[in-house]
């Protein structure tokens, strides 16, 4: 199966894709195989609440391993919880993985796991394949949980009260319930068959003590069924808003997550690496249709789950047109347009991608006397802006978390819960050196 996805090497000098992943890397080096611990990203939780009396609810946990090498992944079961009806599959390929409970004490002799509470139980997943360098490991863990401290019945309403430290959560209610109460902010949406759910983002490093209310009263059957979004858009709009099929989407759920490395301004260039989840059957390309202003370069691709390396091709969009790969979409034929073609999806699989790229754009990012100012509208939940080495933060128009990376980097943070894309406006100046170097 991954000798059929790989089509080519990337077509990058070893030293540039060296330079490139040096850049990338946001994370401290990695430690020696004998300290190094369980890691994760990209974990998303859907909550889906059954009748009240039982007081369960059905977990669907997508989370991907990122520590190399790893063989196994670890899932504690929380504490006051009694979980039932675990199954784990492979993201990748939707095949069934193994799994066992094992203790707190029996996970610690695994040295991923030496830091692992003794007194909690964990599901112990055997992945598919050893988590590859540079690479992931997707799981989706399913179970279901009885804990009536939180999900219980409150007079005529369903409680469900329970801190969340996951950052991308959605809760389904019971069919035939509205939503009355809700204290973070969050979209509501309906299910294809007329159930409520709430979704949102959670951007901050704490748990969210989640509280949702609900009550009888909301239809169910066939009439409960949402209409299907349209491609309208909004009227109310200065300018041309986005259709109510994307307004209407899950923005929790989306997968589509950037990170832009700043250069020096003066060269007005930064590169990023993009990543998304392809899981349309028949799709065969992605396509980088790439923004009237800026020029890219140096592109290069991979698959993370098997950190296999694929060619990235430029054309315009008239050759996309005609070279019949399927990526999904189309482009004006002006256009330029890095492409990536892999091996058609069937139904059951997806690819994790991760796309990266250089861009030069003066309009965007630039250095206006001693200040460094990116201006740039960034249209995916989850993005990123890593300054570049020596600058610190003075202005961002938008709220963003901050963080200061092992090589002083600061990365801001910025995720977006509206369907609108964020107008991100930031400006920096450099550090004043130390007098003792």
């Amino acid at each position: 199966m991954c000798r059929e996805l790989v089509i080519a090497a990337a077509v990058l000098s070893l030293s540039s894709c060296a330079a490139l992943r040096a850049q990338q890397t946001s994370a401290p080096p990695a430690a020696s195989p004998a300290a190094a611990k369980q890691t994760a990203t990209d974990e998303y939780t859907r909550y889906e609440l059954l009748a009240p009396e039982t007081a369960s609810f059905k977990i669907s946990y997508e989370v991907t391993a990122t520590t190399p090498g790893a063989k196994f992944f670890y899932n504690p079961i929380r504490k006051g919880s009694a979980a039932t009806d675990e199954a784990v599959f492979d993201s990748m390929t939707g095949h069934a993985l193994h799994f066992e409970v094992v203790s707190g004490s029996e996970a610690r002799q695994d040295p991923l796991m030496s830091e692992a509470d003794g007194d909690t139980n964990f599901i112990k997943i055997s992945l598919a394949r050893p988590v590859p360098p540079e690479g992931q490991g997707r799981i989706l863990i399913l179970k279901t949980y009885k804990d009536a401290k939180s999900y219980y019945r409150e007079a005529d309403a369903i409680v469900f009260h329970r801190p969340l430290g996951i950052k991308r959560n959605k809760v389904v209610l019971p069919a035939g319930y509205e939503l009355v109460g809700c204290n973070v902010p969050s979209q509501a949406l309906p299910e294809p068959d007329g159930r409520i759910a709430v979704s949102f983002l959670n951007p901050g490093s704490g748990e969210v003590p989640l509280i949702l209310r609900a009550k009888p009263g909301a239809e169910t059957g066939p009439s409960a069924a949402p209409r299907p979004a349209t491609q309208a858009r909004s009227w109310e709009s200065p300018f041309q808003g986005e259709s109510e099929r994307a307004r209407l989407s899950e923005r929790a759920h989306q997968d589509r997550d950037i990170v832009y490395f700043l250069q020096q301004p003066e060269t007005h260039a930064f590169s990023l690496y993009h990543d998304y989840t392809e899981s349309r059957p028949g799709i065969g390309g992605y396509a980088n249709i790439v923004r009237e202003g800026s020029v890219a370069s140096h592109p290069s691709a991979s698959i993370l789950d098997t950190g296999e390396q694929l060619k990235a091709l430029e054309m315009s969009g008239a050759e996309l047109a005609a070279s019949k790969i399927n990526v999904g979409e189309t482009a004006a034929p002006a256009a330029r347009v890095v492409v990536i073609p892999f091996s058609k999806l069937v139904a059951g699989q997806t690819l994790r991608l991760r796309i990266a790229e250089t861009y030069t754009a003066p309009v965007s990012y630039k250095l206006d006397g001693d200040e460094l100012i990116f201006d740039r509208s960034l249209g995916r939940p989850r993005n990123a802006v890593v300054l570049p080495s020596g600058w610190y933060c003075t202005f961002s128009a938008a709220p963003a978390t901050v963080t200061q990376l092992p090589d002083d980097r600061v990365r801001l943070d910025y995720w977006d819960d509206r369907p609108e894309a964020v107008d991100v406006l930031l400006k920096a100046k450099r550090r004043i050196k130390d007098s003792s170097d």
